[in-house]
């Protein structure tokens, strides 16, 4: 790699400010999901952009969302959840349930049960959970869900992505295979 390359790539070392903090870790792409829950109150969600899975045996996925979250307390007090990854075309449920609107549920299309955290009709994916733990993590808590069903949506649904700052959709490219030899732990 030339000089001229590293020099455009601005690749100067920064302290870990927070401002420099979110604009570098904004370069690593994530997903956009819906968590919600069903309480005595009512239902509850919230919009995260950090999950991941954790383990596949037993299966586990791991969330996090702010400690001063009502939303993320009332979730882990259920005691169940279910994460609806939004659809690059459900920008509105992202900013519905990151807001503090009184009535988030009333954008998207919501099953909604006594029994069940609400499910998002035409999510990219489903990921119905028990809490398996919590645990504060500096200024977040960690919610760790052990998988109870879990389905993703036919067809060409493409999930809605978070990166730099803004929501963004995959590109068409991404559809085009890439020989995943390499890859093999990742196969089942």
């Amino acid at each position: 790699m030339s000089a001229t390359a590293l020099a455009a790539t601005d690749l100067t070392a920064a302290t870990a400010e927070p401002a420099v903090f979110r604009r570098v870790l904004g370069h690593v792409p994530t997903s956009v999901c819906v968590v919600t829950a069903t309480t005595p109150q009512g239902p509850v969600g919230v919009t995260v952009g950090s999950f991941t899975s954790v383990s596949l045996d037993p299966p586990l996925v791991v969330l996090y969302c702010g400690r001063q979250s009502a939303s993320a307390e009332a979730i882990i007090r259920s005691g169940h959840f279910c994460v609806n990854v939004l659809a690059e075309d459900q920008q509105q449920v992202c900013a519905a349930f990151a807001g503090r609107s009184a009535n988030r549920f009333a954008t998207g299309d919501w099953e909604l049960t006594d029994q069940a955290a609400p499910r998002l009709g035409g999510a990219a994916a489903w990921i119905e959970c028990d809490v398996e733990d919590s645990f504060p993590v500096g200024d977040h808590v960690a919610v760790v869900g052990r998988v109870q069903r879990l389905a993703a949506a036919g067809g060409p649904r493409k999930p809605l992505i978070f990166h730099r700052g803004q929501l963004v959709r995959l590109d068409r490219a991404c559809g085009m295979h890439v020989p995943t030899h390499s890859f093999d732990w990742w196969d089942i």
